[in-house]
């Protein structure tokens, strides 16, 4: 399953260890967490330290939003509008007001056209005209590194590795420290089969990020799962899920499955119904109840 980007997603607030595919760490999460209140436009995305927290709803809200101690970067675009960023400083506390202006910049608007058809995208003719828009969006500006991503995830959809590890490479150029940019070139080359390389950089983006990136934490758990470490790969889905605040909820579909390969059928059972308390209707809502049907039927 693939994580929205800044998931599409595919968001409390860690720091501090590095993961690694060579052995088991700490959960980095740190105390003192708060909860905020964002309030701006309908249906905008917002991040918070370059990952992507969630959605407004229709009424402009997007609640909980839990951070931790200290200061933090928040990010939010809406179709139509000017993206944003702006500081959240480590007093803030409850509803935090976010006002958004209208654009006319046809780069800006053509990139907001570009991630819309990408996340809607259900086959490869979606998928190409999402290329296309992005392609449409860096000829008015070059110097677009979100597009720059943005382009090389759907080409990794569409199976167009070099192409893919080409935009990367050209978003780094305008952006050096760019801890998505990291995790999507650790995806390509997992499913390019190039194993270290996926770690290297989904540890890169772990370290950019200072230990906050949960789609390179799901990354490497996929590395482990494809390795037959089930337990370690439970530990890095779980720390997702902690990063995320349960905005994400195919991770409880892989950290269940983990736990049921690992023959932990208690906690497998445990995590197939947090995602289906989050998701009833989700596209593996079916599948999900119907083992955790047989798994509490082999329970003693």
């Amino acid at each position: 399953m693939k994580l929205k980007s800044g998931l599409a997603g595919l968001l409390i607030v860690a720091c501090g260890v590095v993961a690694s595919a060579q052995g088991p760490k700490a959960d980095p999460n740190v105390g003192g967490a708060r909860t905020l209140t964002i309030v701006t436009e309908p249906n905008a995305v917002v991040w918070i330290d370059e990952i992507r927290r969630g959605t407004t709803d229709g009424g402009g809200m997007l609640t909980p939003v839990r951070v931790s101690s200290g200061a933090h970067t928040l990010r939010a675009r809406a179709n139509g509008f000017k993206e944003i960023t702006m500081p959240l400083p480590a007093t803030q506390r409850g509803e935090v007001k976010v006002r958004l202006v209208r654009t006319a910049d046809e780069a800006e608007l053509a990139f907001q056209q570009s991630e819309t058809a990408r996340e809607t995208a259900r086959d490869d003719e979606g998928r190409q005209k999402a290329a296309d828009l992005y392609r449409h969006t860096l000829k008015l500006r070059p110097a677009f590194p979100a597009a720059h991503v943005g382009l090389a995830r759907v080409l990794l959809d569409l199976n167009d590795t070099n192409g893919a590890l080409a935009e990367i490479e050209a978003a780094r150029r305008y952006r050096a420290v760019y801890p998505e940019a990291s995790a999507v070139e650790g995806r390509i080359y997992r499913e390019a089969g190039q194993t270290d390389e996926a770690v290297g950089a989904f540890n890169r983006a772990i370290r950019e990020s200072h230990g906050f990136q949960p789609e390179a934490h799901v990354g490497i758990g996929r590395v482990y799962e494809d390795k037959g470490q089930y337990e370690l790969a439970a530990r890095e889905f779980q720390i997702a899920i902690n990063q995320l605040s349960d905005t994400e909820p195919v991770i409880y579909q892989m950290l269940g499955a983990a736990y049921e390969k690992s023959g932990n059928n208690k906690e497998a059972i445990a995590a197939y119904e947090n995602y289906l308390r989050l998701a009833p209707n989700g596209s593996l809502a079916p599948a999900v109840r119907s083992i955790v049907e047989q798994l509490k039927a082999q329970q003693p």
